[in-house]
């Protein structure tokens, strides 16, 4: 039988949206735009602000350097203090400038390297201005064809110019490096996978840690196995939660497979990843056709879901069917958990705490979409690349 998760369990949970998420973005076709879109990261902030009004569950939102780049950060600063969030990660970017064409911090040419290196030194100094504790840094960098360049002296150029970053970081910063197997580089990816990111930050130190993100693995890749291995090793440092039907997707969370999500949150709790503020969970997701606001809201509200049932599994039953080898047994107190309906708790829970008890229907119903609509007019809206 499933147990019912501790009101303290449950307040655990903590998730940072991203920036990004807020604005348009779209396919390799076409961008599309939306009424009411941010124009400026001031207005991003606004929107993520409601996020974390309805849910409780959303207390810092990551930032996308420059794409985020205002005149005053300590102004941005204190506007989302105002709203009653904080600022968080800080994403460096050195994937939308054509001098990257053919890599950045792993480019054969010393001056292009030198220009991504200097790119994260001032998202460092970006990190000072806004309180930010974690750098995350994910390349594009890689090749399309055999030959192209040496996969090897890649390696070797891209250790000494994460070795020259993290040497810039303070002892309460962090750098946090992501891993993709594919995409834009087809032939091969320079961190293709979180074995290749584990040794590069077991290389830099202590406050180097890997990034898992759900969407960069390939079909059947056991996810939650990472995870364990991570926590084991003491190097998962955040977790970019998103969903795929084919790869990087970054679909809602939990829209794809629902179950894997739960598997995963299964191990993050058993590794002692949930809760830990030195894992930080992440949403890193692209809303290209439904609405951006509900859409993080929703994705939260998954997430909380997923974490709600893992919180139901019985351990204590689950370790005897283990000890005693019974498949069938362990696998049904895995299902048991799984199929629990958590939403009356969840909202009981967000009801004792002065939420909405369905924070989704509590914003439609604001009219804060229809606000934002109207004010929002003139500019340019904010989305990749802006």
């Amino acid at each position: 039988m499933a147990v019912t998760p501790t009101p303290e369990a449950l307040d655990r949970l903590r998730i940072e949206v991203p920036s990004w998420a807020f604005g348009n973005s779209g396919t390799r076709f076409r961008v599309f735009g939306t009424p009411g879109t941010p124009r400026d990261p001031f207005e991003k902030l606004a929107d993520a602000a409601e996020v974390h009004r309805h849910t409780g569950l959303a207390p810092t939102v990551a930032l996308h350097y420059p794409w985020d780049r205002v005149d005053d950060w300590g102004a941005l600063r204190r506007h989302a203090e105002d709203l009653g969030v904080q600022l968080g990660t800080v994403n460096s970017n050195t994937f939308q400038d054509d001098d990257f064409k053919f890599g950045s911090l792993a480019h054969p040419d010393p001056r292009v390297r030198r220009k991504a290196v200097d790119h994260h030194l001032e998202c460092i100094e970006v990190m000072h201005a806004t309180g930010s504790r974690d750098l995350k840094v994910w390349l594009a960098d890689g090749t399309n064809y055999p030959g192209q360049d040496s996969i090897r002296e890649r390696q070797d150029r891209l250790a000494e110019s994460l070795s020259e970053i993290y040497a810039h970081i303070d002892a309460e910063h962090r750098m946090v490096l992501e891993y993709k197997f594919f995409e834009p580089a087809f032939y091969h990816t320079d961190i293709p996978d979180w074995g290749t990111s584990y040794v590069h930050c077991v290389a830099l130190g202590e406050r180097a840690k890997v990034v898992l993100d759900t969407g960069h693995h390939a079909p059947g890749t056991n996810i939650e196995f990472i995870v364990a291995q991570l926590l084991r090793l003491g190097k998962l440092g955040a977790f970019d939660f998103n969903s795929r039907f084919y790869a990087d997707d970054d679909l809602i969370v939990g829209a794809a497979d629902p179950f894997q999500l739960f598997r995963i949150v299964v191990e993050l709790i058993a590794g002692g990843g949930y809760g830990d503020p030195d894992v930080q969970l992440v949403l890193d997701q692209c809303h290209n056709i439904e609405a951006k606001v509900p859409g993080q809201i929703r994705s939260v509200l998954n997430v909380q879901e997923a974490v709600a049932k893992a919180l139901s599994l019985d351990d204590e039953a689950l370790a005897v069917a283990r000890r005693d080898c019974d498949v069938l047994l362990a696998n049904e107190i895995m299902m048991d958990a799984f199929a629990t309906d958590v939403r009356p708790l969840l909202a009981e829970h967000r009801a004792a705490k002065g939420l909405p008890e369905d924070p989704m229907r509590a914003f439609l119903a604001s009219g804060y979409l229809e606000r934002v609509a109207d004010e929002r007019v003139g500019g340019t809206q904010a989305g990749w690349g802006a």
